[in-house]
């Protein structure tokens, strides 16, 4: 179920795509999301950088190859600018050449634009609600490249705590809640998060959805 506290949160948007049909359709996808946001459009790094300068969203769809460069570069800046900006690739390209960077570089979510508009904004609020943030054939792909083969060691162990806090950060849960959740200090849950990112070698959240969904501590849906 959408978290209504976090949907009405998304007040300003950006959609970043040099290709103006691309990027009005992409435009009408988020207004479904999120009927009362106000987008801002963009169709290069230059012009996103100048709309961020202007006003600062609350999610941003980015599309990756654009005339001036790699989206990639944008969504490390917003994740400098405010971690609490969801950044969410919207793109056709589904290989490991595109995914992964766009992980790395903190991307809280990666669309594939193939998608219909209904479900690409289901997507969305899905992200913002803390469900697994890719589309279905990238989480697939996720999940096989994580599957360890049987000559690969075996898999970090967790401890049953860090096991739960993995689970609540996988659904979408923040530091607060979780630490209200397991009646923890928050410090305890920032300590549980850096340790859990250490141990399992991730940086982002969706790193860790789709950790805690291949060791089966969440389901593929959440």
């Amino acid at each position: 179920m959408p978290d209504t506290v976090a949907m009405s949160a998304m007040r300003y948007g950006l959609v970043l795509e040099d290709l103006p049909d691309s990027r009005a359709w992409l435009v009408e996808v988020m207004r479904r999301a999120f009927p009362d946001i106000e987008v801002s459009e963009a169709g290069t790094l230059a012009e996103a950088r100048a709309a961020v300068q202007r006003q600062r969203p609350d999610i941003a769809l980015i599309d990756l190859n654009l005339p001036d460069g790699f989206g990639v570069s944008l969504i490390g800046e917003l994740n400098q600018l405010s971690p609490d900006i969801f950044t969410v690739v919207a793109t056709i390209y589904d290989d490991d050449q595109h995914v992964f960077p766009a992980l790395r570089a903190g991307a809280h979510g990666y669309l594939l634009k193939e998608q219909s508009q209904e479900l690409l904004a289901n997507l969305l609020k899905g992200i913002v609600s803390g469900e697994p943030p890719l589309s279905p054939s990238i989480a697939r792909k996720m999940l096989r490249f994580f599957s360890p083969s049987p000559s690969e060691t075996p898999p970090v162990e967790l401890t049953p705590r860090e096991q739960e806090v993995l689970r609540l950060i996988a659904k979408g849960y923040k530091l607060a809640e979780v630490a209200r959740i397991l009646e923890i200090s928050r410090h305890t849950v920032a300590d549980y998060v850096k340790n859990l990112y250490r141990k399992l070698n991730i940086t982002t959240r969706a790193e860790a959805t789709l950790e805690a969904t291949r060791r089966g501590i969440v389901g593929p849906e959440g």
